[in-house]
């Protein structure tokens, strides 16, 4: 990187010396290209005008005091803009150390020690759900994918390592005290939970991809299932393979006579269970129709309907 110049604004915090200090330490980051918006909301201060997500530390680090200084001037931002970048690669810095002396723990005293991995053993929660079912923000799921926690085991073992001086914040901050508090409805918000039972259910999972969309995204996937974006389709997809035991027992329930509008209503709210029962009903239409019952002579033929016209009635 190149030499700054020692010129400085008037009225700035932080000096020339401090970014050079700052840009080559965070040169080694793997937030260096993390954008700079996000950075803000993680670290709960004022957040960062430029939403942009090319904005990242990359764009800034490689220049100069004085170059850094004119390129938010550039975009039209105030004298203090300078000082708020150098204070978010510092914090972020201070978030960052202490993740890799964490990872050298012992393996065997984190699972002894860790109180998040013992509530959720408590819960019946699996240590290997992925990350990437939960409800949390794209922002947050873009951080735990940079520091490979890709389970929410590995979550609770890297949130147990945080030094006690990292302030974390935002949906981070909140499955984190969900999880030490054992509090049962604040978990319900970020994981498919069911307060007043343990596990994690694949209802609920569909329920908090329902709760993503806008109540018109609800009625189109209702009435229109087929313009349901590639997206949440195979998000779905993956979920059902996920909990794939307990859609055999839907279909089991559903088979033996129960609709599966009745298996829904534990969501508690018949708009979302509406968008539920479509995104679920395709992938429980692979079961075989069980044979039919053969009748006594002079048995009259039952005229109810059958288990797949069943399938998605409403009890």
């Amino acid at each position: 990187m190149r030499s700054t110049s020692p010129h400085q604004p008037s009225k700035m915090r932080h000096t020339a010396k401090d970014w050079d200090d700052i840009r080559g330490a965070f040169s080694m980051s793997i937030m260096v290209d993390t954008p700079l918006a996000s950075l803000a909301q993680n670290l709960e201060g004022p957040e960062w005008p430029i939403k942009d997500k090319k904005e990242t530390p990359a764009v800034y680090i490689d220049l100069t005091f004085a170059e850094a200084y004119e390129a938010l001037v550039a975009k039209g931002q105030p004298m203090e803009r300078f000082d708020q970048l150098v204070d978010i690669l510092k914090e972020t810095l201070a978030f960052d150390n202490p993740f890799g002396d964490m990872v050298a723990q012992s393996a065997v005293a984190t699972e002894r020690d860790n109180p998040l991995l013992k509530n959720m053993a408590r819960l019946e929660i699996p240590e290997e759900y992925p990350i990437e079912f939960t409800a949390l923000q794209e922002n947050t799921l873009e951080f735990c994918s940079l520091e490979k926690l890709g389970t929410l085991g590995q979550f609770a073992v890297f949130a147990q390592g945080l030094s006690q001086a990292v302030i974390v914040g935002g949906d981070f901050r909140g499955l984190l005290n969900a999880l030490s508090h054992v509090d049962e409805p604040a978990l319900a918000k970020y994981l498919p939970f069911r307060p007043g039972k343990k596990g994690l259910h694949l209802i609920e999972a569909v329920a908090l991809i329902v709760r993503t969309l806008t109540p018109e995204q609800r009625a189109i996937l209702i009435s229109k299932p087929a313009q349901l974006s590639p997206v949440t389709r195979d998000r779905v997809a993956r979920l059902v393979a996920y909990f794939m035991d307990q859609k055999a027992e839907l279909v089991a329930q559903i088979a033996g006579g129960s609709s599966l509008a009745r298996s829904l209503v534990v969501i508690g709210d018949p708009s979302i269970e509406a968008a539920v029962s479509a995104l679920l009903t395709p992938h429980l239409k692979s079961v075989a129709v069980p044979p039919p019952v053969a009748r006594a002579a002079g048995e009259p033929k039952k005229s109810g309907k059958g288990w797949f016209s069943r399938l998605f009635s409403r009890s």
